[in-house]
């Protein structure tokens, strides 16, 4: 298929083995006790295996065999660039590339001799390749990697070679895969194609793995379809939005997740009713209320809404993290550590008759602090910047920028690598209604620490936002000063980042 441009083999390499009893004697011989080792070794074989002249039945058993080897290898090695602050280290880098590359290459492989078999024979081969697929995109969205064009291809090609056969929702079990019981090549497909459409960068570690389990339950209640439906209650989204080019004639345009969003809206509905996200099957990962904003997130991201295109172009210079946003607010720099008794004594009476504590809070003071800051490009909305131009990042975070001379406080979202390795992001920005401050912790005998927060009235609520290592606790009072109000006792978690949370608060 010209639309595929379906990668060729490597060759120059020659399989340590032919015959399962060989290759039996090879991994016995390997080091398994070294799982980075032993997932380049596995990779090397996979792609020695598909440039080799033994035929498609003798080659089926074989990648069989080291596919059994390598999921235990990449499940112990997923947490090395399950997402890590970009750019990665080059250790973890090199793990990511290798574990996208094995799974990849050996769906292609398996992709390669299923024409060879005959039509009932080809399910085998056909199903292991779209799961390999899906677990090579798996890879790119657990290290916040864009996905390449090529990936979403092969899983197109897969689905349309099973559907030529009548084979896409054949049922067949994966003994490498257990916890999935039997499973069919139409639900590996859309599993993939729904975790691309629920905004997956934006997602923690965490909602990330509920997010994954949930849609691993329902994959096979999506539905392919050339048109979508003309039932005013149809839900289908266009599969074109997902890659950004024409899909050929012949394969399907269209995601039906009306059966999907039925499940989302009955999972919130208990979550609300009181029932545990356990209950749900669901997973221990996130509280309840967590539970509830992860799923009204994916019923969101699946929903086709019109919105109007971002179109906002030019430098920014973006702050990271609670202290430099203070800074930038404040014109001061928070002082942490050192503080005593006396000289907080001495800030608090200043700020009682004042309104401040320092020179530099006077009215007509010049706030000249250089605070830290780098440099992103915003085009068409979206922040990009080159991965060695800063430092590494992980989002959801913290961000302050002083465009236009006006100081505003918001959150990066979605940080992802692109294939060129640029940095991309998503802004958005808070009211610009937000108030610095800080509350004061006790570190020592004399010494406090001062912990910068934000305060904002947002649709006639109130909310703190603070570091993530704060140890504030719910439905405990706090005094901040500095801010208005003065007085805030956090009820609720809102929104929690990599590096602050956002208390719903009321006035003590």
């Amino acid at each position: 298929m010209h639309w595929l441009d379906f990668p060729p083999p490597l060759k120059n390499r020659q399989p340590s083995f032919s015959d399962l009893v060989a290759a039996r004697q090879w991994l016995a011989e390997q080091p398994q006790a070294d799982p980075v080792m032993m997932q380049a070794l596995l990779l090397g074989e996979i792609e020695a295996l598909d440039a080799s002249e033994l035929p498609p039945a003798e080659l089926l058993p074989l990648l069989d065999f080291l596919r059994s080897a390598a999921v235990p290898v990449q499940e112990v090695l997923e947490p090395r660039f399950l997402r890590k602050p970009l750019p990665m280290t080059p250790a973890d880098q090199k793990i990511f590339e290798t574990s996208r590359q094995l799974w990849s290459r050996l769906g292609i492989a398996y992709l390669r001799i299923a024409p060879h078999f005959a039509p009932a024979d080809r399910l085998h081969p056909l199903h292991r390749a779209a799961s390999a697929f899906r677990l090579a995109e798996l890879c790119h969205l657990q290290a916040a990697k864009e996905c390449p064009v090529l990936l979403d291809r092969l899983l197109f090609t897969t689905l349309a070679q099973a559907e030529q056969i009548g084979l896409q929702r054949e049922q067949i079990p994966d003994n490498d895969f257990r916890h999935l019981g039997e499973s069919n090549i139409a639900g590996h497909v859309a599993w993939a194609f729904l975790l691309r459409l629920i905004e997956p960068y934006a997602l923690s570690v965490h909602q990330m793995a509920v997010a994954n389990r949930a849609l691993s339950r329902w994959r096979e209640l999506a539905g392919f379809q050339a048109m979508p439906d003309n039932d005013p209650k149809a839900q289908a989204v266009a599969l074109n939005t997902l890659f950004g080019s024409t899909i050929p004639e012949g394969l399907p345009r269209w995601l039906d997740i009306r059966a999907i969003d039925r499940k989302l809206r009955r999972r919130l509905e208990a979550l609300q009713a009181g029932e545990s996200p356990e209950s749900l099957k669901l997973g221990h990962e996130l509280s309840s209320a967590a539970c509830i904003r992860l799923l009204q997130g994916i019923r969101r991201s699946l929903s086709q809404r019109t919105a109007t295109p971002a179109t906002e172009v030019g430098e920014i210079k973006l702050s990271f993290g609670a202290e430099n946003a203070y800074a930038l607010f404040t014109g001061k720099p928070l002082i942490s550590q050192g503080l005593d008794g006396k000289s907080a004594a001495l800030a608090h009476e200043r700020v009682a008759l004042f309104g401040f504590d320092r020179a530099s809070q006077m009215p007509n003071a010049v706030r000249n602090l250089a605070v830290p800051s780098e440099t992103w490009t915003l085009i068409d909305g979206l922040a990009i910047r080159p991965s060695e131009a800063g430092d590494r990042r992980i989002s959801p975070c913290l961000i302050a920028s002083a465009r236009l001379q006006e100081p505003r406080l918001g959150v990066m979202l979605g940080l992802h690598s692109t294939v060129d390795g640029a940095l991309r992001a998503q802004l958005s920005w808070y009211p610009k209604q937000v108030s610095a401050g800080f509350i004061e912790r006790p570190v020592g005998v004399k010494q406090l620490a001062r912990i910068p927060v934000f305060v904002m009235n947002s649709g006639g609520k109130i909310y703190l936002i603070a570091p993530a290592s704060a140890g504030i606790k719910l439905d405990a009072g706090l005094t901040i000063a500095e801010a208005t109000p003065t007085h805030l006792t956090p009820t609720e978690v809102a929104e929690r980042g990599a590096d602050f949370v956002r208390y719903l608060c009321h006035s003590a």
